[in-house]
């Protein structure tokens, strides 16, 4: 069984998220790149080790790891000395959990249907994430008065927010509030980060010289 990490990537995906954790975790690790263009994400070889074709997938141990949030958690455990989750025993392990999944469950679709002009619930409702709004101002509250989700410490479950915060904000389904825009800053300016976006750009370009 090796303990190779293998993560099955293409910038243009929420592999990015992944990819950035891989850089804050500090493990070895390799990308394999996945085509679209080419359909590579729709090939049986691929299809073999996630069915739905979709990125990031993740393989560690011999073991298929898919869903980004659910990366972030796994790496953050399986790589304890990289400190991106409270102890197991730790009573900050529950707002870290309810954060993460918070922006798996409730962010990320809001955002999404907000992308795609999907008719907004025209009242509050206990069916799937609830509103945008009230999304949003929940997500807003988190962060504030932050630097981080669980106040001063780092961990996974900022970069996963991160992620999302950082695409939504991008494609305008996530308004520009301050909190929003102060939190994606300081995210920025972390080494790993920088690192991971250093080389996104780098593979995009390539893959737009080629399309």
């Amino acid at each position: 069984m090796s303990d190779e990490i293998v993560l099955y990537y293409n910038p243009m995906s929420r592999a990015r998220v992944a990819h950035w954790m891989l850089e804050e975790v500090g493990a070895p690790y390799v990308l394999d790149l996945v085509r679209f263009d080419k359909q590579e994400h729709k090939s049986d070889k691929f299809l073999a080790i996630n069915p739905m074709g979709k990125l990031p997938a993740m393989v560690h141990r011999g073991v298929v790891v898919t869903e980004t949030a659910a990366i972030c958690a796994y790496l953050a455990d399986a790589f304890p000395k990289a400190g991106l989750a409270p102890a197991i025993h730790d009573a900050a392990r529950g707002t870290y959990y309810r954060w993460l999944f918070f922006a798996a469950g409730c962010v990320e679709p809001a955002a999404i249907d907000k992308m795609l002009a999907r008719p907004e619930v025209e009242r509050t409702s206990t069916i799937g994430y609830g509103t945008y709004e009230d999304t949003m101002k929940t997500l807003e509250r988190a962060l504030t008065p932050g630097p981080y989700i669980l106040g001063e410490t780092f961990s996974a479950a900022d970069v996963y927010i991160g992620g999302q915060l950082g695409y939504g904000l991008m494609m305008k389904s996530i308004e520009p509030r301050p909190a929003f825009v102060a939190y994606q800053s300081r995210l920025s300016q972390r080494p790993a980060f920088q690192r991971f976006m250093q080389h996104a750009d780098k593979v995009t370009a390539e893959l737009n010289a080629t399309a």
